[in-house]
Order: C-alpha cells, then structure tokens, then sequence
C-alpha cells in the first residue's frame, strides 16, 4: 500500500493545518459551544498533547484509564460540530478541534476502541466542507481525507507496538479498523432527512458526501465495495446528499481498470452520477474495438455485452442517446471503417435484445430512444429480418429501399440550412444500426433478377455512400450495377477456365482509385456475397475468383471481417438448415484461402525487412 511522507498528513494536529491558537480556547464562550466548559477543553487537549510525547506502557495505561470519559466529551463535542453551519464559522467557536482531533487519531489507543473511534470519526466527517468556501475549508478537507486513509490502511510505529504486544497481526488489525470503518460510514450513509430529531441540527444527508469522500483513496480495496455499492445506489433524498466528484472519478477509473468489481446496478447508477464517467465507458469501447486488430465479429458482441452499456442503455433513455452520439461522432470521423459499423450494429442488437427482456411496463416507446429518426421507417428497421418469413424479405427491402430513397431525395432537395443533410444522416444512421437488412439486400442480389436489382443495389449503395450526394450516388449506381453484371457471369460458371475478362475487369472495378475506397468495400460485398451464397459456381472457382479480386483490391481484412458477419449472422439467427449445411463450409473454405494470403504477405513483409 502507498505510504504517504507529506508532513501535512504525518502531523494532522499542526496549526498549519486547521490554524487557532489553542490558548484563544481557555476563553469564556457564547452561543453553541457555551456548554464546553474552558476547564474541560483545556484538560483533554493537556491529555492529548501528553499522550502524543511519549510511547510507554505509562502512556497507554493512562488512556486506557480515561477512554470513558474521554468518549463523553467527543459526544459532546460531535453535538456542538453537527450546530455549526461552515468550517469556518467551526474554526472560529472551536480553534482547539484541529489540534485535539489531530493528536487523538494518531493515539492507536484511542483509535483501536471500537467506541472512540467512530466519535473520532464523526467529528472528522463533521469538519468537512461539501461546498469549501476558503483556502482554510479546502486544506481542512485535504487533511481529513489524509488522516481517514492512514486510519483505515496505513502502518506507523505505535500502532505496531499495540498489535504486537496484545498478539494481533498487523495486517488483520487494519483489515478489521478498515471493516469497521466501512460499518459504520454505512450506518450513517443510511439516515436521511427524516430521521432527524432535532430541525437544528445539521442535516444528516451531509454524511453521503462525507462518506463518499472518505472512500476516495480506498476504492479498490475489497473491504469498501459494500459502502461504494451502498453510495451508489443510495437514494437522492435532498440536495444535500450528492456524491463527492472525486469519488465518482475514483470509482470510474478503478472499475475500468478493473481495480473495483461492480454489479449492473451499480455501475447504471454510477453512469446516472456521472456523465463523464459514462462517456468514457464508451469511448473504452470504442478505443478496445478499434485498436485492438485481433478483435473478431464472433468476440464482439461478448465485448459490448461485458461494456454493460447495451443493458444500461435498455433502463435510461438518456444513456442510450449519449452513446449514440458519441457513434455519430465517431462515425464522421472514421468514415467506412468496417469495425465500427460492426460495433454499432452489434451493439444495436444487444441493446434491442435487453429492451425486449424488460416488463411490459416498464418498456419505452422507440420514438423515445430514437427522436431523430424519420418515423416512418424506424419499425421497418428496427423489425429483425429473424422476426419476418423469409418469403417476405424482398418485398419489405424493396419497400425500405424505395421510403430511403424518397426522404433522402426529398432532403437532398431543400434549401441549405432547413435540415435536409441532417435527415439524410439519420436516415444512415439508423441504416448502419439495423444493418441485418443490409446483410439481406447483399444475400438476395446473388439470386435476384433484373428487374429486382435496382432498389437493393440503390440500398447498397446508399449504405455505402449516405452524403455523397445524388449525381455522384447515381454514379456509383452505375458501377455496382456493372459490378454486379460481371459477378453474375463469373459465378454462373460451372467448370473452369474463368472468363478472363470479366475477372479482370471486376478486379479493375474493386481497385479504383477514381470511385474511392468506400466503392471498392461495396464492390468486395458483392463479390463476398455471391461467393458464398451462389449456387452454381464450385467451391474452387469461387476461391479464385474471391482470391484474385481480393488480393488486386487490398482489401483483403475487409473481406475476411465481411465473411465472418455473414457466417456470424447465419449462426446467430434463424436460417434454414440446408442453407447453412450448404454455406457453412463454403464460408470456412474462403476465409482459409484468404487467411492463408495474409500469412504469406505477413512472412514476406518481414523477410524483406530483414
């Protein structure tokens, strides 16, 4: 554990610290400390101070001797705290408690009473400012949580003199100062307003932000996880008892570093508390799937459900519309990346999954978790194809295909500044989170006629290239079109040799630096798509025809990401059995043939190097 060498927290007692000259308390007082007798306080910070020179046997029995009366005058003391209405105006009436509270918490006597100890304790709690006001409160603050984190968790001299001669181990004694300490912020993290006696004195939901902020430095030890849960989950009562911000950024940055184990009500409540601690969540997400290259479509949807953010997300409308403007963000920003589309699909599904396993009752509508959605098509979308006969696939795409292209035409038509971009955007949006239908409209151009093609392609398309505007889209039309012409010849071939020109101008297609790199992903789909779902072709010329185009294109990662979604799809959902007797292997024999390509570049890469 830490050890803390700053004089600030060795010597808690200095005037440095919580200043007042102890003299100034031998003086006659009015108001709330009038019943503190002078002779009194003089006579126990006298024993404090005296306790605190010397490390003896003599010492020890003597505050041993006056541990009872020595807990009535805390008691008392704690009372007048609990009046007063600041630090500051504390420091003024009682310039005496920096300095007596100080001595007694380094008095392991003291400290080791299971009586005195939570009196000193209070007292501290007391002390503390929610608000600091002045360089005094926030020194004062500082030092109380210095003193708590030595108290719970920190070894010095004396202590170790008292354990030892009574026989306990060290590490015991402070593992049971540490539970008791834990007990009893529990004990006063469970009042609330109401349980107040008397309207005087200080409301006792101060203690929330007193325990929380006393949980600072001890958050990943194990023994605090029941007061942290406790915190968490505590119920908002009054203003009054939030949660320290250095707590919750504590309990954020150990529960992601995986420090601190928390349960799911936990951690919702701990994201209700802190947005930051929220959107960092999901930025780790984010940051795990993207820059993590041995991330696969089959481990990602175990990572998102892990994140706990779908599940979240399914409780709190505002959770799932801050993470999902942290994907648009994203999604400007890393534009065509395969990952993250996946991510972002993926994540969908979890988040319908869990929203479908809560109580009718406590359900909420989805024109809630999705406001900027054009309405018309959010059910369409939202409706798993798993959820619909398959005989009624291209009827409904054809349908998605042609309300998309109607509202994106339609925006793309107004003036500048009235929206338009933005609803085409969202439009996409939801395209990319319901991109099972886009997985559809790829599976059923490998068998569609001419007459079907167009809406499926346009929706491809549109996926592909959502703010490219009409005449560039109309454009790239052209070329999936004759994509997708070249693939019905090459994959209608039963027998070798491949028709060389088809090949090479379909390999010509997927790497051409004048239709950008988003074109060549939509070209490499389709070429995916009909290797693995056509029914002609033999498995061999279906590897070379993938293994040629791909490699020509260098987007041989991408073809294998796109490969291992469509095997995941057909494994995750409701599929016939013939078809995936019949897909299944072809699926594992491509990804083979394009794995083993990128073995082979890899080991030549690194012997040309060397």
């Amino acid at each position: 554990m830490q050890q803390h060498t700053d004089s600030v927290c060795r010597r808690p007692y200095s005037a440095t610290i919580l200043p007042g000259p102890a003299v100034t308390m031998l003086q006659t007082r009015t108001g709330p400390a009038a019943c503190l007798e002078p002779q009194e306080v003089a006579f126990w910070l006298g024993k404090a101070v005296e306790w605190g020179q010397a490390e003896n046997p003599d010492t020890r029995t003597d505050t041993c001797v006056h541990l009872g009366p020595l807990k009535a005058f805390l008691q008392l003391l704690l009372t007048h705290l609990q009046t007063q209405s600041s630090t500051t105006e504390t420091m003024r009436t009682l310039p005496f408690v920096g300095q007596f509270l100080g001595r007694l918490c380094w008095n392991p006597c003291v400290t080791a009473d299971a009586e005195s100890r939570p009196l000193l304790f209070r007292c501290l709690w007391s002390l503390y400012s929610e608000e600091p006001q002045n360089a005094v409160e926030r020194k004062a603050n500082q030092w109380i949580r210095n003193v708590l984190y030595q108290l719970a968790i920190e070894e010095d001299s004396a202590t170790h003199m008292l354990v030892k001669s009574v026989g306990l181990p060290l590490k015991e004694y402070h593992g049971k100062v540490l539970r008791k300490m834990v007990c009893l912020l529990m004990e006063e993290v469970g009042q609330s307003c109401s349980s107040l006696s008397d309207p005087n004195l200080r409301c006792s939901c101060d203690s929330v932000l007193a325990a929380s902020v006393a949980c600072v430095p001890l958050v990943s030890c194990p023994e605090t996880a029941p007061l942290i849960r406790s915190l968490l989950q505590r119920p908002l009562t009054c203003d009054r008892a939030t949660l320290s911000k250095d707590f919750l950024d504590a309990v954020s940055s150990a529960y992601s570093k995986k420090q601190l184990s928390l349960e799911l009500q936990s951690v919702v409540c701990l994201w209700c508390h802190s947005l930051t601690s929220l959107e960092g969540a999901a930025m780790s997400l984010l940051d795990s799937v993207l820059s993590d290259s041995a991330t696969r479509p089959h481990g990602l949807e175990h990572k998102i459900t892990c994140s706990l953010l779908p599940k979240a997300c399914s409780l709190h409308v505002f959770m799932f519309l801050v993470v999902n403007d942290i994907f648009r963000s994203m999604l400007v920003q890393v534009e065509g990346n395969q990952r993250l589309l996946s991510l972002i699909h993926t994540f969908t599904l979890c988040f319908l999954r869990d929203l479908a396993m809560l109580q009718s009752q406590e359900c909420v509508s989805f024109k809630a978790f999705f406001p900027q959605t054009p309405q018309s098509l959010l059910v369409p979308l939202l409706t798993h194809p798993s959820e619909m006969a398959l005989e009624a696939w291209p009827q409904h795409l054809t349908w998605v295909a042609a309300s998309l292209r109607a509202l994106v035409e339609e925006a793309e038509g107004e003036e500048e500044g009235s929206g338009g971009p933005c609803t085409v955007f969202e439009a996409w949006f939801l395209l990319v989170q319901c991109a099972d239908w886009v997985e559809v409209a790829s599976q059923l151009l490998v068998s569609a006629t001419p007459w079907d093609v167009c809406p499926l392609l346009w929706l491809l398309t549109f996926y592909h290239h959502p703010t490219n505007g009409p005449h560039n889209r109309e454009r790239l039309l052209v070329v999936a079109r004759e994509a997708w012409d070249h693939l019905m010849s090459l994959f209608l071939v039963s027998a070798p040799p491949l028709p060389a020109d088809q090949l090479q101008s379909l390999a010509k297609l997927s790497a051409s630096p004048e239709q950008g790199s988003l074109a060549s992903l939509l070209v490499i789909n389709l070429l995916v798509n009909f290797a693995v779902f056509s029914h002609n072709t033999l498995i061999d010329a279906a590897k070379e025809i993938v293994s040629n185009v791909v490699q020509q294109s260098g987007l041989v990662h991408e073809a294998v990401w796109i490969l291992n979604m469509v095997e995941l799809r057909l494994t995750r959902h409701r599929s016939s059995s013939s078809l995936t007797d019949r897909v299944q292997p072809r699926t594992r024999a491509l990804l083979e043939t394009l794995t083993h390509g990128i073995q082979a570049d890899t080991e030549t890469h690194t012997d040309n190097t060397t």
